[in-house]
């Protein structure tokens, strides 16, 4: 069912119009002068291969195909030489398509740079991880970035309606019932190559009952042999056991579905966090990441609005290097829980993050001398310590004298919000701060 043009590719409206790289590339009129360079990022099964494939038929120029799985610098270079061969004797342009280049090494991918920079070879690179992480900037800058999106239900419905038509598909041997189509779809999530396989798994079953009704009553062979055996959401469901997980530990998916996870907990949507903790727990994630993001979230996000925040995401922490997994899970629920659900403030992360800024810009100053060390040698006959109260000693435990430098006199970091257990830690420090004068 590979298409054979660009015309047949389901979905990648936005990648197919008039005028765009892929179909220039795929235009056999177009000069060779005029074709970029593409990598091609998007899930498995939506169409990089298939784009690929397409063009290359369509263009009319002389096609090479290397997977990074099984090719080295040597493999590559030779087809760099023979590129640059076939164009200088007789003017033919070579398209390189090269399928998971994230799998290519550095040393590689810069071997790739010399055909493409020079124009022997235009390159169409395919993989499934961010480019961004995957790929060198020398080859991200002489390249178009296309990325491709997971095909809608109505795509995935096209196509398989035209597997079950097609001459090349199922060729009208079995009927698709509209429940099955939908369980087809709904199943693949968007993977044009899982409703496929998905598809014709079913069919297989279908066919099979069949034959077996048909054996089972010699007296009805004839009509059973005559009549299309029909994909039923049973049969769907007994050749797909599960509906298709998209996560790659190593990849976008990983930092997508983690950002998704903490911005569902800062937004107190603990059935959203609880959906992402559950994908994360399925794909295998590293329930020791996961625990060590509700540290962060708990410390960052919620601070002293709860200050037992932390302190049950250490828990958590602690209770799954214990227990392992799958028991994990249930530590790691009960913490997304309570954070996702409990009053947040962010006063003391952002306190920190402005302190330190002024140190970055140089706005430290020295330190007063009545707080310096006056425990060495020497120190009290540079007055270290002179003038220093002991706040233990004043009836309210706070003596009013100076701790910022003076430079920073004045300056104020942390900034308690009026939400949670801060409520109460602001008008403490609302306090504190008129006794010291500030």
């Amino acid at each position: 069912m590979r298409p054979t043009s660009l015309d047949e590719v389901a979905g990648q409206s936005h990648l197919l119009r008039r005028g765009s790289a892929l179909v220039t590339l795929a235009d056999p009129e177009a000069s060779a002068r005029s074709a970029s360079s593409v990598i091609l990022w998007g899930p498995p099964g939506t169409g990089k291969t298939t784009l690929a494939q397409a063009i290359a038929r369509s263009s009319g120029r002389r096609f090479v195909e290397l997977s990074a799985v099984t090719a080295g610098v040597r493999d590559v270079r030779e087809v760099m030489q023979e590129a640059l061969t076939q164009r200088d004797l007789y003017g033919a342009s070579t398209i390189l398509f090269l399928d998971e280049i994230h799998r290519f090494t550095k040393a590689q991918q810069d071997a790739l740079l010399p055909g493409v920079e020079n124009g022997w070879v235009v390159l169409i690179a395919a993989t499934t991880e961010n480019p961004s992480f995957s790929v060198i900037s020398p080859l991200l800058s002489r390249s178009l970035l296309l990325t491709l999106r997971p095909l809608t239900d109505d795509d995935l419905g096209m196509l398989v309606d035209r597997a079950v038509e097609d001459a090349r598909g199922l060729a009208g041997a079995v009927a698709l019932l509209p429940e099955a189509r939908e369980a087809l779809v709904r199943l693949s999530s968007g993977d044009a190559r899982r409703a496929l396989t998905a598809l014709e798994a079913a069919a297989s079953v279908a066919e099979t009952g069949a034959t077996a009704d048909a054996d089972a009553d010699a007296d009805d062979a004839e009509q059973a042999r005559a009549e299309v055996p029909e994909v039923t959401a049973e049969h769907v469901a007994q050749a797909v056991d599960r509906a298709l997980l998209r996560y790659d530990r190593q990849g976008d998916e990983h930092y997508d579905v983690i950002s998704a996870f903490i911005k569902s907990i800062r937004g107190s949507d603990v059935d959203a966090a609880m959906h992402y903790l559950a994908r994360m727990v399925e794909a295998g994630e590293d329930p020791r990441f996961i625990a060590r993001r509700l540290i962060i979230s708990a410390a960052e996000d919620i601070g002293l609005a709860d200050p037992q925040a932390l302190q049950i995401a250490v828990a958590a922490a602690d209770a799954v290097q214990f227990i392992g997994m799958p028991e994990g899970r249930i530590p790691l629920a009960e913490a997304t829980a309570y954070l996702a659900t409990t009053a947040k403030s962010n006063a003391a992360y952002l306190a920190i993050d402005k302190a330190i800024a002024d140190v970055r810009a140089g706005g430290f100053g020295r330190v007063p001398v009545h707080l310096r060390d006056a425990h060495y040698p020497g120190a009290k006959r540079l007055g270290h310590g002179k003038g220093y109260v002991y706040p233990h000693d004043s009836e309210i435990g706070v003596a009013a004298q100076q701790y910022l430098p003076d430079e920073l006199r004045g300056r104020r970091y942390y900034e308690p919000k009026a939400l949670g257990a801060e409520r109460e830690v602001q008008a403490r420090v609302e306090k504190i701060r008129r006794i010291l004068g500030e």
